[in-house]
C-alpha cells in the first residue's frame, strides 16, 4: 500500500511540474505577443504621422509648382499688400489633388466643439452689453471715406473685437484695415484684380483673409512694422469666390464660390484639404457661408435660393432649407447655437436648428429691394438687417416677437446698405454702403463725425 501511494504521489508531482512548465512557456509567449502588438501599434502610429506629413508636404510642393498643379500660389512677400503675384488664369484641365481632412484634424474639430458647447451652457450675457434703451438712441457718430471715388462701394466688413479693428472690402479691389479708437487707417491691401467680396480676421488679427470676384482668396500676414504681407494666393476655385468663414480653432477656414464648390483649408500652410461639390449634381453656385459657433456645422447659401447645412467631418449635406426668393445673400448663426438667420431678395428667415424649421420671417422692404445682410451680435441678444436701411431687432425665443429697436436711415444716398456688424458689446454698429464711406452708429457724443468726401 505504501509503495502504491508513493508511486501515485510521484506521478502527481511529475504532472504538476509539467503543468508549471507549460504555464511558464505560455506566459513567455503571451509577453512576447503583447510586446509585438505594442511595437506594431507604435509603428502604425508613426507611419500614419509620416503619411499625413508627406501628404501635407506633397500638397505644399504642388502649390509651389503651378505649371503642374496651378491651383494655388505661395506669393512672394511684398509689404502692405502690394501686388504679390500676377493673376494668371488656371488651365481648364489643371489637376487638383487634395489630401482630405485627416483623423487628427477631425479629432481637433471634435475637441473644439465639445469645449465650446460646454462653455456655452454656462455662458451668461455680459454685464457690459449695451442695453436696449441705449441702442434706441444710437445715431451716426462718424463716417470714414476709405475707398476710391471712381469705384465706390463697400461690399463687406469684419470687426476684430479684441483690438476694435474694422476691415472693409470694396468694389475698388482693395481691403482696408481701420483702427476705430484712433480713427487711423492701418493698412490698405492691394492685389486683387476685381471687387473684394469677403474679409475675415483670424485669431488676434495677425492674419486677414480676403476673397474676390477674381476667383482667388488671399491670406495676409501682419508684420511687426504694422504692414500686412500677402502670404498665399489660393486659386482652387474657377468662379467668383463669394465668402470666407474661419473655424473657431483659428487653424482652418472655408471658402465658397459661384463654381458650386466650397473648400476647406489649413491656415498655416494655405493647403486646400478638400473641395466639396453638391452630391445631387446641382449647378447652383454658393453666395454665402458661415461656420456654426461650435465648428462642426457649415451653412451655405446658393444662387437657387437654397440654404444648405453641412457636416464638416464627413462633408455631407445633412439639411436643406428652402422658401427664399432670389440669391441667399447672407447667413448668420446665433451665438446660442440654436438659431440661423438667412437673408435673400425676399427678406430674412429665421430657422430653429433643433427642429430644422422656419419659425419667423421679416420682409422689411418692397419686392424690388433685396436684403443684403443679416448679422447676430456676439452675445446673441440682437440681430441687424441691412437693405435700403438698417434695422435692429431684439432677439427673443421661437414663440415671442422679435421687436424692432431701431432703424438707421440710408445716409449714403445710394439706397443700398450692403453689410452691417455689431461692435464689441454692441457699443456701436458699423455699416457699409454703396458709397465709399464706413459709417459708425453709436451713442451721441462718443465720437466726432468727420466730414464726408
Amino acid at each position: 500500500m505504501l509503495g502504491m501511494f508513493q508511486n501515485e504521489w510521484d506521478g502527481l508531482m511529475l504532472s504538476n511540474f509539467a503543468l508549471e512548465q507549460q504555464l511558464h512557456t505560455a506566459r513567455q509567449e503571451l509577453s512576447h505577443a503583447l510586446y509585438q502588438h505594442d511595437a506594431a501599434c507604435r509603428v502604425i502610429a508613426r507611419l500614419k504621422k509620416e503619411r499625413d506629413e508627406a501628404r501635407s508636404l506633397l500638397a505644399q510642393a504642388e502649390r509651389q509648382f503651378p505649371i503642374s498643379t496651378p491651383n494655388a500660389i505661395t506669393a512672394p512677400v511684398l509689404s502692405n499688400g502690394k501686388r504679390a503675384a500676377e493673376d494668371e488664369e488656371l488651365a481648364p484641365s489643371a489637376k487638383r489633388i487634395h489630401p482630405g481632412i485627416s483623423k487628427i484634424i477631425i479629432d481637433e474639430l471634435t475637441d473644439c466643439n465639445a469645449a465650446l458647447s460646454q462653455q456655452r451652457k454656462k455662458r451668461q450675457i455680459p454685464a457690459t452689453l449695451a442695453p436696449v434703451d441705449a441702442l434706441e438712441t444710437y445715431t451716426q457718430i462718424s463716417s470714414h471715406p476709405f475707398h476710391k471715388t471712381n469705384k465706390q462701394g463697400i461690399i463687406c466688413l469684419d470687426i476684430l473685437y479684441s483690438k476694435d479693428l474694422i476691415a472693409t472690402g470694396g468694389v475698388d479691389t482693395n481691403a482696408v484695415i481701420f483702427d476705430r479708437p484712433s480713427g487711423q487707417i492701418l493698412a490698405t491691401l492691394s492685389g486683387h484684380s476685381k471687387k473684394v467680396t469677403s474679409v475675415k480676421f483670424v485669431a488676434q488679427g495677425d492674419s486677414l483673409l480676403t476673397s474676390s470676384a477674381d476667383k482667388t482668396v488671399r491670406l495676409w500676414q501682419g508684420s511687426d512694422d504694422g504692414n500686412y504681407n500677402c502670404r498665399h494666393i489660393l486659386r482652387d476655385h474657377t468662379a467668383e469666390v463669394q465668402a470666407v468663414t474661419v473655424h473657431a480653432t483659428n487653424n482652418y477656414f472655408v471658402t465658397a464660390s459661384l463654381d458650386g464648390t466650397w473648400c476647406f483649408y489649413e491656415l498655416s500652410s494655405g493647403t486646400c484639404l478638400t473641395q466639396v461639390s453638391d452630391p445631387s449634381g446641382s449647378s447652383a453656385g454658393y453666395t454665402a457661408a458661415a461656420f456654426h459657433p461650435d465648428g462642426l456645422i457649415l451653412g451655405t447659401g446658393t444662387t437657387d435660393s437654397i440654404v444648405k447645412i453641412w457636416d464638416v467631418k464627413s462633408q455631407a449635406n445633412v439639411a436643406k432649407f428652402d422658401g427664399h426668393v432670389g440669391h441667399v445673400n447672407a447667413i448668420s448663426f446665433s451665438e446660442n447655437g440654436y438659431y440661423l438667420a438667412t437673408a435673400a431678395h425676399d427678406g430674412v428667415k429665421l430657422w430653429d436648428l433643433r427642429k430644422l424649421k422656419n419659425f419667423r420671417n421679416f420682409a422689411p422692404y418692397d419686392s424690388e429691394t433685396p436684403t443684403n445682410s443679416v448679422e447676430f451680435d456676439h452675445s446673441g441678444s440682437y440681430i441687424a438687417i441691412a437693405g435700403s436701411d438698417v434695422r435692429i431687432h431684439q432677439v427673443a425665443n421661437v414663440k415671442s416677437e422679435w421687436n424692432i429697436i431701431k432703424t438707421f436711415p440710408d445716409l449714403s444716398g445710394t439706397g443700398k446698405a450692403t453689410c452691417v456688424k455689431f461692435g464689441p458689446d454692441s457699443k456701436y454698429v458699423a455699416v457699409g454702403s454703396m458709397d465709399r464711406n464706413l459709417r459708425i452708429f453709436g451713442l451721441p457724443g462718443e465720437d466726432d463725425v468727420p466730414a464726408e468726401s
